[in-house]
């Protein structure tokens, strides 16, 4: 079968000067691969859409939790047909349904014609939930809802989050409204403000903008957020989360700059009871017990069928183009890129 062909081992030995991924050349290659076979308990998948998320970027580059293998396929996430069980209950009661699914370890990823997961993490879908939102649904949908209940748990109507067009923060902000509750968005765009306000936000910044950290410290010091959810993690956000009131905690689930940031003032971390933390979908999969997770996914697919969420598309690049297109792609704002077979 066709694939997207990792071309390094491990880890990266270094960070490279820009995260953002101009080119694919250096980490991954069209080429061909055995189609992969079912373990027990485990289902073959032939991938109708494929998602690009931050989470893949940073793989294939060497700079995620996980090790690569060299000429394995890439890709974590997607949607699909069940072709084939590789036996059990739960398996074989999935031949023929479309799901949503996320690659399983050390199996042929979901940039390719045919991929693998183990059953039990797989979601069938719904009528009403089209390919585009069924390969977004687990990554971003679930950590959205994950770090809602963060803020949630906090007791607190108002927080923070960075990278406020993403697609993951498009969704928190629109479940956040429903909830009552009053999203601080930051941007690098003044052209995203009123979309994201129309979309819910309570207030939008942009960090470009020469009074950024006059406005922030003002609005801080007003609505006093104590949660921020970071995807940026840069001097920036150090910079936003020293501006935070007493027992501000800054939740890093992203690395999309390369800048490191510093600790303005450690001393809040003593004295004001502020804490640093991180968040990643995979530890709090494990960690939820079982009916919380079914109640988020089953959250996450009502949404999405009626409408009110949905996955705003950049392009859909077929699989054999993706080396020249998706790169140009992933540079466009504000929508996923997708790869389709």
């Amino acid at each position: 079968m066709k694939a997207l062909l990792l071309k390094n081992d491990g880890f990266a030995r270094e960070a490279p000067k820009d995260i953002v991924l101009s080119d694919m050349t250096p980490f991954v290659e069209y080429g061909d691969i055995d189609e992969p076979v079912p373990a027990d308990g485990q289902v073959k998948i032939k991938v109708s859409l494929a998602s690009i998320n931050p989470s893949d970027e940073m793989f294939i580059q060497g700079l995620y939790g996980v090790p690569r293998k060299t000429g394995n396929a890439a890709g974590f996430e997607a949607v699909g047909t069940v072709v084939e069980s590789g036996g059990g209950g739960i398996a074989d009661g999935l031949k023929g349904l479309r799901v949503a699914f996320v690659a399983a370890v050390g199996t042929p990823g979901t940039w390719s014609e045919f991929s693998i997961a183990d059953a039990a993490t797989c979601i069938p879908l719904i009528d009403g939930v089209r390919d585009e939102d069924g390969a977004a649904m687990i990554v971003n949908p679930l950590t959205a809802l994950a770090m809602l209940d963060i803020v949630k748990e906090e007791g607190e109507k108002s927080f923070i989050v960075s990278a406020g067009a993403s697609q993951l923060c498009k969704l928190m902000i629109a479940a956040a409204k429903d909830d009552g509750l009053a999203p601080i968005a930051i941007v690098r765009r003044d052209s995203q403000i009123e979309p994201l306000k129309a979309l819910g936000a309570a207030h939008v910044l942009n960090s470009e903008s020469p009074t950024f950290l006059k406005d922030f410290r003002a609005l801080s010091k007003a609505e006093k957020p104590r949660v921020f959810l970071d995807a940026v993690s840069n001097q920036t956000s150090a910079q936003v989360f020293d501006a935070m009131p007493n027992r501000g905690r800054w939740v890093i689930y992203g690395k999309l700059d390369q800048e490191l940031p510093t600790i303005m003032q450690p001393g809040q971390l003593i004295f004001q009871s502020k804490r640093i933390e991180g968040f990643w979908l995979t530890r709090w999969m494990m960690d939820k017990p079982m009916a919380e997770k079914m109640g988020a996914i089953q959250t996450v697919q009502k949404r999405f069928a009626s409408g009110e969420w949905q996955t705003d598309v950049t392009a859909i690049v077929p699989l054999s183009e993706a080396m020249e297109k998706v790169p140009a792609a992933l540079a466009e704002p504000n929508g996923k890129v997708f790869i389709k077979p």
